[in-house]
């Protein structure tokens, strides 16, 4: 985690912004806030944040939304994203994740637990600790620098979610990675999602990359062959 991460707080309410900020300027982070979606697009492209805590629930705007077009511009398709929600539906966690989501903090939250949380997404931005660009044998080039893959000459760009998992499993050929070893791996220890979001992932995937290299392990998980 650097020591001067920047942090944007986005949320229409002004109280929980002012609450937000003085907390997170306490712990010596640097704080800008937006009150809408539109201009938090607008700050994140001067200031490149580290970390975007977005509230889900917005007029004009939502989350969501919000999140998708973060994700659509090139300089902030690495930047940590957490929701900031008081809504706790499984469809709405899905959506943000598919969305580009890094993580869920639920409202009210305490200070401490804020800061806690806040500390161990930035230590995990890069959690899976792998070459920043490796080849598999079947021709799967993969560049952790652009987050961009390679499949047989054709550059696919991926959702930050996506291409975490692909990069997981590719990354040991052979090896079956358990739901709870992806979860972990690509979402955090801390992040609740059901076994529906890894399995929407894994369909999108091999919608993308074809079929015949991620292979389920029924009732266990799944794995990469070349």
């Amino acid at each position: 985690m650097k020591e001067d991460s920047t942090i944007l707080i986005v949320d229409d309410e002004e109280d929980i912004l002012e609450f937000l900020e003085y907390n997170l300027k306490k712990e010596e982070f640097e704080v800008y806030t937006a009150s809408s979606g539109r201009k938090a697009i607008e700050i994140a492209q001067k200031v490149n944040p580290d970390l975007i805590i977005l509230d889900v629930m917005m007029p004009d705007l939502d989350g969501i939304e919000t999140c998708k077009e973060l994700r659509d511009l090139p300089n902030l398709k690495n930047t940590l994203i957490a929701f900031l929600t008081a809504r706790n539906e499984d469809y709405s966690q899905i959506a943000g994740f598919d969305a580009g989501a890094d993580d869920y903090i639920n409202k009210p939250i305490k200070p401490r637990v804020l800061i806690s949380r806040i500390k161990a997404l930035l230590r995990r931005n890069n959690p899976l600790n792998l070459n920043q660009v490796f080849e598999t044998e079947s021709g799967l080039k993969i560049d952790r620098n652009k987050y961009v893959i390679e499949l047989d000459g054709n550059e696919i760009t991926l959702p930050k979610k996506e291409f975490e998992l692909l990069a997981l499993l590719a990354s040991k050929p052979g090896h079956v990675f358990t739901r709870d070893n992806i979860l972990s791996s690509v979402w955090g220890a801390q992040v609740v999602v059901g076994d529906r979001t890894i399995d929407v992932h894994i369909r999108k995937l091999r919608e993308k990359i074809g079929d015949k290299s991620i292979k389920t392990v029924k009732g266990v998980g799944y794995k990469f062959e070349q």
